[in-house]
């Protein structure tokens, strides 16, 4: 069993006026609140919602 990479990702901003495809990213990340941290594993998909919405979260 091999151990997949991380990453931990923080809402830093509220999605409520951004575009609803960044709201939906957002809610993809799985991310509510703001302050609200997440462990995601390393995957292109994951990077992709995140540089999407790169105004919105910080990657710690």
């Amino acid at each position: 069993m091999t151990a997949q990479k991380t990453f931990t990702v923080k809402l830093i901003k509220s999605p409520i006026g951004a575009k609803a495809n960044h709201v939906g990213s957002v809610r993809g990340l799985g991310l509510k609140k703001i302050g609200q941290t997440k462990v995601l594993i390393d995957t292109p998909a994951t990077r992709g919602m995140v540089n999407a919405v790169r105004h919105l979260v910080i990657a710690v």
